[in-house]
């Protein structure tokens, strides 16, 4: 089992940065093996894919990120610390949302969620 915890997430206006943090906890297999991922859920609207980094070997993490992101957020990983990140710069309103971390093993579905946290951009 695999225990997740957001954080960072708040209410701040167009324009403005946030980082979320993804802590992880209790983990099966070494956190830097987990594919990682952000998802977001807007008010009546379906939980969607925003950004994911996984193990590419030899060092190097790959990212995915959902072109409506792309160019404002960036993820990222310190496995030392077994924590996710996700940076969102330049905020819009549609970018609220209640933001979930995500884990899962590589080429296989998440299987491990956080509980959300709220992100809140005002025009």
């Amino acid at each position: 089992q695999v225990q997740l915890v957001e954080s960072g997430g708040g209410l701040v206006q167009t324009g403005a940065s946030l980082r979320l943090s993804c802590a992880a906890s209790g983990r099966t297999r070494p956190f830097s093996s987990y594919v990682m991922g952000w998802f977001r859920q807007a008010p009546g609207k379906e939980r969607e894919f925003v950004a994911s980094i996984r193990w590419g070997g030899g060092g190097t993490y790959y990212a995915d990120y959902t072109d409506a992101v792309k160019g404002r957020f960036t993820i990222s990983r310190d496995n030392a610390k077994n924590t996710v990140y996700l940076q969102m710069n330049r905020l819009k309103p549609e970018d609220t949302a209640v933001c979930y971390c995500a884990a899962g093993a590589v080429n296989a579905d998440y299987d491990y969620w956080g509980q959300g946290t709220q992100v809140t951009v005002s025009s």
